[in-house]
């Protein structure tokens, strides 16, 4: 769900190399890094932009 090619690349770095245990607390800190849009469909989810995907749903 981590968008790595995102701006804040030293947020990214940070989350990255903390320990694990830490890593939700700051991305919930930072939620730009949060690839967007997260899209449903029942069970079914996308995350990013994927219209391709998205066709295939009925």
């Amino acid at each position: 769900m981590i968008n790595w090619e995102g701006k804040d690349q030293d947020t990214l770095a940070l989350i990255k190399y903390i320990a694990d245990e830490d890593k939700l607390e700051k991305v919930l800190e930072n939620p730009s890094v949060i690839k967007t849009p997260v899209v449903r469909n029942g069970k079914q989810s996308t995350l990013g932009y994927q219209p391709e995907v998205w066709k295939g749903w009925s």
